[in-house]
């Protein structure tokens, strides 16, 4: 059974960092893409990053790119997302995913993905 668990919202001020951290069970990190989506309130889910050992390659938002980094550790199945010079338009829920069959067209669809966690609340005050 595939558990996804994330963890490390909080609030924090503009211009700030922040880490999250998805820990996963029941998967082998190889063998998958994983990701990170977001939802703020009223607004539809929106990919953030992803990374795909199977594919060999990250993938970014271009709302993110080169603020946010997204890396993992395949020996504990752990999903990191670095979180750097934070805006008030970041405010949402993050949300980890993880996919053993999208292909690399579809990867920023978040209808691709089977495996959900419960989400973590990243709030960045102006």
């Amino acid at each position: 059974q595939v558990q996804l668990v994330e963890s490390g919202g909080r609030l924090v001020q503009a211009g700030g960092s922040l880490t999250l951290s998805c820990a996963a069970s029941g998967l082998t990190f190889t063998r998958y893409t994983v990701a990170w989506f977001r939802q703020a309130p009223g607004k539809e889910r929106e990919f953030v990053a992803a990374i795909s050992r199977r594919m060999g390659s990250t993938f970014y938002a271009d709302s993110v790119k080169g603020r946010f980094t997204v890396s993992s550790d395949n020996t504990k199945n752990n999903l990191t997302l670095q979180m750097n010079s934070l805006k008030p338009e970041d405010t949402a829920v993050y949300f980890c995913a993880a996919s053993a069959k999208v292909i690399m067209s579809q990867v920023r669809s978040h209808s691709e993905y089977a495996y959900w966690g419960q989400g973590t609340q990243v709030t960045v005050s102006s």
